[in-house]
């Protein structure tokens, strides 16, 4: 890991608060996850499930969490399993945890090493009724390949067919979409990289780069201020690849006269950022990019105000709607009629503005949070409206992260990566 340790009180927190909703005389298993292979003996970057980080800081694979807040003993209550390091292992791929580094890590004082698992998961059973098993339900999860967990699961159900089956998910939806304070540092420290990346492409954008040489200047920036990387896979879109939501290529010449999408993130210590800015290749954005541009910029600051306790996640989106039809209609793009005869289904503004405003932001870009609950303090979400128009080439879509108070406006993660297209044609052209 390239990031300076987490205190580990933060993960004795987040145990705590699982532990608090688990039922009598359960048991709740996490697993990390595997590292996936390319080909011949190449493998994918190893990255950390991250509920079993969540729950302990343990960033490494080859991991179980046990929790059992009933367990006979005190010391059965929260066990670390681990891959054993060894010598060999150590001079091949570095050392891995040992118990007392795990100790240090997650604050589990148990820590056992993984053969031992079958053993001491029987015995935990025998004294159990019911088992936590983790499943993902993210409202976008889209799973396709077999994980470690869910391989896990088919093994349990198949070892213990008399035990009750409790899920995870619905707790951890819950308290993770709520920030601590260290996690929130973490985010602020992924924006604040991402802000160093931003800072350095303006000056490095001219007519005639390639996108991809955008995409470097982020990842070194990023790289050398101890992130691992992208938060999610960037978009350097510029023209009118940038009216493709998800254009990943960055392939392409960034042409004189025209805008560039960027939609990136830095990540620190497995937290994400999620940032959106659009600029001109050439330095100044025209009159009537200027226009839109602002109007994207009216929304979202506008839609950022709604952004506070008990607002619901729908309401929301349909507010978001009424302010962005009112920008269209100003900016000609709409009239009356198209208002007058929308569907209700799928309004007017949805033709320039088809995808969200918002979402839930934290260990995972699109994190963890129940859409149907009410917002509460501590929690972070982007903001992200946009202006798509495919028939005069350019799109536009800004984006902050931003964490509801108690309060007021929420605190604003992003509020010193430039916004205003004074301060952007300024830096750029200076």
């Amino acid at each position: 890991m390239k990031y300076h340790q987490i205190d580990r009180d933060l993960f004795i927190k987040n145990r705590s608060k699982f532990l608090a909703q688990m039922k009598p005389k359960s048991v709740a298993i996490f697993n990390s996850n595997d590292i996936y292979p390319i080909g011949a003996d190449s493998t994918m970057p190893f990255a950390q499930d991250r509920d079993i980080f969540y729950l302990s800081g343990v960033d490494q694979e080859e991991s179980i969490l046990l929790l059992f807040p009933d367990a006979p003993y005190e010391h059965q209550r929260e066990i670390l399993f681990l891959k054993e390091t060894n010598d060999h292992i150590a001079v091949w791929e570095g050392e891995k945890l040992t118990k007392e580094r795990a100790l240090a890590v997650s604050g589990i004082k148990t820590v056992y090493w993984l053969q031992d698992f079958e053993k001491i998961l029987f015995e935990m059973m025998t004294h159990s009724d019911t088992i936590y098993i983790n499943t993902n339900e993210h409202y976008r999860a889209s799973v396709e390949t077999e994980t470690r967990e869910a391989r896990f699961v088919k093994w349990w159900k198949d070892k213990y067919p008399a035990h009750a089956v409790a899920k995870s998910n619905p707790i951890l939806q819950r308290i993770r979409s709520v920030k601590e304070s260290e996690e929130l540092d973490l985010i602020q420290q992924a924006c604040s990289i991402t802000e160093k990346g931003f800072r350095r492409i303006l000056s490095f954008v001219k007519p005639n780069v390639m996108e991809y040489e955008i995409e470097a200047e982020f990842i070194h920036e990023f790289t050398r201020n101890r992130s691992q990387g992208f938060a999610y896979t960037p978009i350097i879109a510029s023209g009118n690849s940038a009216n493709v939501l998800h254009y990943i290529e960055n392939n392409q010449q960034c042409k004189a006269g025209d805008l560039i999408l960027m939609d990136v993130g830095a990540e620190y210590a497995n937290y994400s950022s999620d940032m959106t800015r659009s600029v001109p290749v050439s330095g100044k954005y025209n009159d009537r990019q200027k226009d839109v541009y602002n109007a994207v910029l009216r929304v979202k600051n506008e839609a950022t105000k709604m952004l506070t306790p008990g607002t619901l996640w729908k309401q929301y989106h349909i507010e978001v709607g009424k302010l962005m039809t009112s920008e269209l209609l100003g900016l000609g793009l709409l009239d009356k009629a198209d208002v007058q005869n929308e569907n209700p289904e799928w309004p007017a503004y949805k033709k320039y503005f088809m995808h969200g405003t918002s979402h839930h932001m934290g260990l995972d870009t699109h994190d963890y949070g129940i859409l149907t609950e009410p917002m509460q303090a501590n929690m972070v979400f982007t903001v992200e409206p946009g202006i798509y128009i495919p028939a005069e080439g350019f799109g536009i879509r800004l984006e902050d992260d931003v964490v509801i108070q108690e309060t007021g406006e929420p605190f604003n993660l992003m509020r010193n990566i430039p916004i205003e297209v004074d301060e952007i044609e300024s830096l750029m052209n200076s």
